[in-house]
Protein backbone atom coordinates (compact mmCIF):
# COMPACT_ATOMS: atom_id res chain seq x y z
CA UNK A 1 0.00 0.00 0.00
CA UNK A 2 1.42 3.43 -0.98
CA UNK A 3 2.14 5.97 1.70
CA UNK A 4 0.63 9.44 1.41
CA UNK A 5 3.98 10.99 0.55
CA UNK A 6 4.41 8.45 -2.27
CA UNK A 7 1.16 9.33 -4.03
CA UNK A 8 1.70 10.80 -7.49
CA UNK A 9 0.91 14.48 -7.59
CA UNK A 10 0.22 16.40 -10.78
CA UNK A 11 2.52 19.46 -10.76
CA UNK A 12 0.19 21.47 -12.98
CA UNK A 13 -2.78 20.76 -10.77
CA UNK A 14 -0.83 21.75 -7.68
CA UNK A 15 0.23 25.02 -9.30
CA UNK A 16 -3.38 25.77 -10.21
CA UNK A 17 -4.50 25.18 -6.62
CA UNK A 18 -1.78 27.43 -5.22
CA UNK A 19 -2.56 30.10 -7.80
CA UNK A 20 -6.24 29.91 -6.94
CA UNK A 21 -5.48 30.64 -3.30
CA UNK A 22 -2.97 33.35 -4.08
CA UNK A 23 -4.98 35.09 -6.80
CA UNK A 24 -6.74 38.27 -5.64
CA UNK A 25 -10.47 38.18 -5.31
CA UNK A 26 -11.94 40.19 -8.21
CA UNK A 27 -14.83 41.32 -6.02
CA UNK A 28 -12.56 42.62 -3.26
CA UNK A 29 -10.27 44.26 -5.85
CA UNK A 30 -13.21 46.07 -7.41
CA UNK A 31 -14.36 47.21 -3.97
CA UNK A 32 -10.91 48.54 -3.15
CA UNK A 33 -10.70 50.41 -6.45
CA UNK A 34 -14.20 51.80 -5.84
CA UNK A 35 -13.23 53.05 -2.37
CA UNK A 36 -10.08 54.63 -3.80
CA UNK A 37 -12.16 56.55 -6.32
CA UNK A 38 -14.33 58.17 -3.64
CA UNK A 39 -11.73 60.81 -2.64
CA UNK A 40 -11.07 61.58 -6.32
CA UNK A 41 -14.79 61.95 -6.98
CA UNK A 42 -15.18 64.25 -3.97
CA UNK A 43 -12.26 66.38 -5.17
CA UNK A 44 -13.77 66.61 -8.65
CA UNK A 45 -17.10 67.66 -7.13
CA UNK A 46 -15.43 70.35 -5.05
CA UNK A 47 -13.52 71.73 -8.05
CA UNK A 48 -16.74 71.72 -10.05
CA UNK A 49 -18.46 73.78 -7.37
CA UNK A 50 -15.55 76.24 -7.25
CA UNK A 51 -15.44 76.61 -11.04
CA UNK A 52 -19.20 77.04 -11.38
CA UNK A 53 -19.20 79.58 -8.55
CA UNK A 54 -16.39 81.55 -10.16
CA UNK A 55 -17.94 81.55 -13.63
CA UNK A 56 -21.52 82.30 -12.61
CA UNK A 57 -20.95 84.32 -9.43
CA UNK A 58 -22.90 87.28 -10.76
CA UNK A 59 -25.93 85.05 -11.42
CA UNK A 60 -25.92 83.18 -8.13
CA UNK A 61 -28.36 84.20 -5.36
CA UNK A 62 -25.62 85.67 -3.17
CA UNK A 63 -25.01 89.16 -1.87
CA UNK A 64 -22.83 91.71 -3.57
CA UNK A 65 -19.17 91.36 -2.55
CA UNK A 66 -18.69 95.13 -2.50
CA UNK A 67 -21.87 96.10 -0.61
CA UNK A 68 -20.79 97.99 2.51
CA UNK A 69 -23.05 97.64 5.56
CA UNK A 70 -21.38 99.17 8.65
CA UNK A 71 -24.26 98.10 10.86
CA UNK A 72 -23.41 94.44 10.18
CA UNK A 73 -19.63 94.66 10.53
CA UNK A 74 -17.58 91.86 12.12
CA UNK A 75 -20.41 89.38 12.48
CA UNK A 76 -19.92 85.65 12.67
CA UNK A 77 -21.40 83.01 10.35
CA UNK A 78 -25.20 82.98 10.13
CA UNK A 79 -27.94 82.02 7.69
CA UNK A 80 -27.72 85.48 6.16
CA UNK A 81 -23.92 85.61 6.06
CA UNK A 82 -22.53 82.07 5.78
CA UNK A 83 -18.92 83.13 6.36
CA UNK A 84 -19.72 86.21 8.41
CA UNK A 85 -18.84 89.81 7.52
CA UNK A 86 -15.65 91.87 7.47
CA UNK A 87 -14.87 95.20 9.15
CA UNK A 88 -16.95 97.05 6.52
CA UNK A 89 -19.93 94.73 6.74
CA UNK A 90 -19.26 93.04 3.41
CA UNK A 91 -20.36 89.43 3.02
CA UNK A 92 -17.30 87.16 3.25
CA UNK A 93 -18.97 84.24 1.49
CA UNK A 94 -19.72 86.38 -1.56
CA UNK A 95 -16.16 87.72 -1.52
CA UNK A 96 -14.83 84.17 -1.30
CA UNK A 97 -16.90 83.11 -4.31
CA UNK A 98 -15.74 86.09 -6.35
CA UNK A 99 -12.20 85.59 -5.09
CA UNK A 100 -12.11 82.19 -6.78
CA UNK A 101 -11.97 84.03 -10.11
CA UNK A 102 -8.57 85.47 -9.29
CA UNK A 103 -7.12 82.19 -8.02
CA UNK A 104 -8.41 80.10 -10.91
CA UNK A 105 -7.32 82.68 -13.48
CA UNK A 106 -3.81 82.76 -12.09
CA UNK A 107 -3.64 78.97 -11.90
CA UNK A 108 -4.95 78.28 -15.40
CA UNK A 109 -3.15 81.07 -17.27
CA UNK A 110 0.23 80.49 -15.62
CA UNK A 111 0.03 76.75 -16.27
CA UNK A 112 -0.95 77.26 -19.91
CA UNK A 113 1.97 79.65 -20.45
CA UNK A 114 4.49 77.34 -18.84
CA UNK A 115 3.11 74.18 -20.44
CA UNK A 116 2.91 75.53 -23.99
CA UNK A 117 6.28 77.29 -24.09
CA UNK A 118 8.22 74.95 -21.82
CA UNK A 119 6.64 71.83 -23.28
CA UNK A 120 7.43 72.86 -26.84
CA UNK A 121 11.02 73.75 -26.00
CA UNK A 122 11.53 70.53 -24.04
CA UNK A 123 10.09 68.33 -26.79
CA UNK A 124 12.36 69.89 -29.38
CA UNK A 125 15.41 69.49 -27.14
CA UNK A 126 14.62 65.89 -26.23
CA UNK A 127 14.03 64.75 -29.79
CA UNK A 128 16.68 66.68 -31.73
CA UNK A 129 19.39 66.37 -29.05
CA UNK A 130 22.89 67.42 -30.06
CA UNK A 131 23.79 71.10 -29.80
CA UNK A 132 20.15 72.12 -29.66
CA UNK A 133 19.65 70.03 -26.55
CA UNK A 134 22.86 71.34 -24.98
CA UNK A 135 21.91 74.98 -25.50
CA UNK A 136 18.33 74.57 -24.26
CA UNK A 137 19.46 72.53 -21.25
CA UNK A 138 22.00 75.24 -20.38
CA UNK A 139 19.33 77.96 -20.50
CA UNK A 140 16.97 75.84 -18.39
CA UNK A 141 19.70 75.19 -15.79
CA UNK A 142 20.44 78.92 -15.59
CA UNK A 143 16.77 79.74 -14.99
CA UNK A 144 16.44 77.01 -12.38
CA UNK A 145 19.53 78.24 -10.54
CA UNK A 146 17.73 81.41 -9.41
CA UNK A 147 15.59 81.20 -6.24
CA UNK A 148 12.02 81.07 -7.50
CA UNK A 149 10.45 83.18 -4.77
CA UNK A 150 13.09 85.90 -5.01
CA UNK A 151 12.79 85.98 -8.80
CA UNK A 152 9.01 86.10 -8.59
CA UNK A 153 9.00 89.01 -6.16
CA UNK A 154 11.56 90.82 -8.33
CA UNK A 155 9.44 90.34 -11.46
CA UNK A 156 6.28 91.51 -9.73
CA UNK A 157 8.07 94.50 -8.20
CA UNK A 158 9.54 95.44 -11.60
CA UNK A 159 6.38 94.94 -13.64
CA UNK A 160 4.00 96.06 -10.91
CA UNK A 161 1.24 94.20 -9.10
CA UNK A 162 -1.83 93.06 -10.98
CA UNK A 163 -3.50 89.95 -12.26
CA UNK A 164 -1.79 90.04 -15.68
CA UNK A 165 1.69 90.51 -14.26
CA UNK A 166 1.18 87.73 -11.71
CA UNK A 167 0.11 85.31 -14.44
CA UNK A 168 3.06 86.24 -16.66
CA UNK A 169 5.56 85.96 -13.82
CA UNK A 170 4.29 82.55 -12.64
CA UNK A 171 4.10 81.31 -16.23
CA UNK A 172 7.68 82.39 -16.86
CA UNK A 173 8.88 80.56 -13.74
CA UNK A 174 7.11 77.38 -14.86
CA UNK A 175 8.76 77.27 -18.31
CA UNK A 176 12.05 75.60 -17.25
CA UNK A 177 10.24 72.99 -15.14
CA UNK A 178 7.95 71.96 -18.00
CA UNK A 179 10.89 72.05 -20.42
CA UNK A 180 12.91 69.61 -18.32
CA UNK A 181 9.94 67.28 -17.84
CA UNK A 182 9.03 67.33 -21.55
CA UNK A 183 12.67 66.79 -22.55
CA UNK A 184 12.97 63.66 -20.40
CA UNK A 185 9.78 62.13 -21.83
CA UNK A 186 10.65 63.11 -25.40
CA UNK A 187 14.02 61.38 -25.11
CA UNK A 188 12.31 58.21 -23.92
CA UNK A 189 9.58 58.27 -26.56
CA UNK A 190 12.06 59.12 -29.31
CA UNK A 191 13.43 55.57 -29.19
CA UNK A 192 10.05 53.82 -29.41
CA UNK A 193 9.21 51.63 -32.38
CA UNK A 194 6.41 53.80 -33.72
CA UNK A 195 8.74 56.81 -33.86
CA UNK A 196 11.42 54.77 -35.64
CA UNK A 197 8.79 53.47 -38.05
CA UNK A 198 7.61 57.00 -38.81
CA UNK A 199 11.18 58.09 -39.40
CA UNK A 200 11.83 55.11 -41.68
CA UNK A 201 8.72 55.91 -43.70
CA UNK A 202 10.19 59.30 -44.59
CA UNK A 203 8.29 61.51 -42.14
CA UNK A 204 9.96 64.84 -41.41
CA UNK A 205 11.09 66.03 -38.00
CA UNK A 206 8.24 68.50 -37.67
CA UNK A 207 5.64 65.86 -38.46
CA UNK A 208 7.19 63.41 -35.99
CA UNK A 209 7.26 66.06 -33.27
CA UNK A 210 3.63 67.03 -33.92
CA UNK A 211 2.08 63.64 -34.66
CA UNK A 212 4.16 61.19 -32.61
CA UNK A 213 6.05 62.87 -29.77
CA UNK A 214 3.70 65.60 -28.58
CA UNK A 215 0.53 63.45 -28.14
CA UNK A 216 2.49 61.07 -25.90
CA UNK A 217 4.15 63.78 -23.82
CA UNK A 218 1.08 66.00 -23.37
CA UNK A 219 -0.86 63.72 -20.93
CA UNK A 220 2.04 63.66 -18.47
CA UNK A 221 2.50 67.42 -18.73
CA UNK A 222 -1.24 67.94 -18.19
CA UNK A 223 -1.21 65.79 -15.06
CA UNK A 224 1.70 67.78 -13.69
CA UNK A 225 -0.11 70.96 -14.71
CA UNK A 226 -2.87 70.26 -12.19
CA UNK A 227 -0.30 69.92 -9.41
CA UNK A 228 1.52 73.10 -10.46
CA UNK A 229 -1.86 74.87 -10.70
CA UNK A 230 -2.35 74.27 -6.99
CA UNK A 231 1.12 75.68 -6.36
CA UNK A 232 0.29 78.78 -8.42
CA UNK A 233 -2.87 79.34 -6.36
CA UNK A 234 -0.86 79.12 -3.14
CA UNK A 235 1.76 81.52 -4.48
CA UNK A 236 -0.91 84.00 -5.56
CA UNK A 237 -2.45 83.78 -2.11
CA UNK A 238 0.95 84.47 -0.57
CA UNK A 239 1.48 87.47 -2.84
CA UNK A 240 -1.98 88.77 -1.95
CA UNK A 241 -1.09 88.39 1.71
CA UNK A 242 2.01 90.52 1.06
CA UNK A 243 0.00 93.08 -0.93
CA UNK A 244 1.70 92.24 -4.26
CA UNK A 245 -1.29 90.79 -6.11
CA UNK A 246 -4.58 92.35 -7.23
CA UNK A 247 -5.70 95.70 -5.86
CA UNK A 248 -7.69 95.88 -2.63
CA UNK A 249 -11.24 96.33 -4.04
CA UNK A 250 -10.92 93.08 -6.00
CA UNK A 251 -11.54 90.11 -3.67
CA UNK A 252 -9.06 87.24 -3.56
CA UNK A 253 -8.53 84.39 -1.13
CA UNK A 254 -5.13 85.64 -0.05
CA UNK A 255 -6.46 89.17 0.31
CA UNK A 256 -9.29 87.96 2.53
CA UNK A 257 -6.87 86.08 4.78
CA UNK A 258 -4.56 89.09 4.96
CA UNK A 259 -7.43 91.46 5.73
CA UNK A 260 -8.64 89.38 8.66
CA UNK A 261 -5.35 89.14 10.54
CA UNK A 262 -6.05 92.35 12.47
CA UNK A 263 -9.46 91.05 13.60
CA UNK A 264 -8.55 87.44 14.35
CA UNK A 265 -9.56 87.75 18.01
CA UNK A 266 -12.97 89.22 17.23
CA UNK A 267 -13.93 87.10 14.21
CA UNK A 268 -11.52 84.16 13.70
CA UNK A 269 -13.82 82.71 11.05
CA UNK A 270 -12.81 85.60 8.76
CA UNK A 271 -9.45 83.85 8.33
CA UNK A 272 -10.41 80.23 8.97
CA UNK A 273 -13.18 79.79 6.40
CA UNK A 274 -11.39 81.34 3.37
CA UNK A 275 -8.31 79.34 4.39
CA UNK A 276 -10.38 76.15 4.36
CA UNK A 277 -11.67 76.99 0.87
CA UNK A 278 -8.12 77.60 -0.33
CA UNK A 279 -6.80 74.39 1.27
CA UNK A 280 -9.61 72.24 -0.15
CA UNK A 281 -9.03 73.61 -3.64
CA UNK A 282 -5.28 73.00 -3.48
CA UNK A 283 -5.82 69.52 -2.03
CA UNK A 284 -8.31 68.62 -4.76
CA UNK A 285 -5.93 69.69 -7.51
CA UNK A 286 -3.11 67.68 -5.96
CA UNK A 287 -5.21 64.53 -5.54
CA UNK A 288 -6.57 64.62 -9.10
CA UNK A 289 -3.18 65.47 -10.57
CA UNK A 290 -1.46 62.66 -8.69
CA UNK A 291 -4.17 60.22 -9.76
CA UNK A 292 -3.75 61.17 -13.40
CA UNK A 293 0.04 60.98 -13.13
CA UNK A 294 -0.11 57.41 -11.80
CA UNK A 295 -2.56 56.40 -14.47
CA UNK A 296 -0.41 57.77 -17.29
CA UNK A 297 2.70 56.15 -15.83
CA UNK A 298 0.97 52.77 -15.63
CA UNK A 299 -0.36 53.21 -19.15
CA UNK A 300 3.04 54.07 -20.55
CA UNK A 301 4.67 51.28 -18.69
CA UNK A 302 2.23 48.72 -20.03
Amino acid sequence: MLQQSELPVDANAADLVVAAFEAPDPVSSSRRSWWRMIPVAMCCLWLLLVIVGALFASRLPIQSPSAVKPIERLRGPSWKHWFGTDNLGRDLFARSVYGARVSLTVGVVSVVIGLVIGGAVGIVAGYLRGRTDEFISWVVDVLLSFPSLVLLIALVAYRGSGLTNICLALGFLGIPIYARLARAHAMTIGGEEFVLAARASGAGKLRILWREIMPNVLPTLSAYGLVSMSLAIVVEGSLSFLGLSVSVPTPSWGGLIAGGQSFIRQTPTWIILPSVVLCLTVLSLNVIGERLRRRFEVGSGG
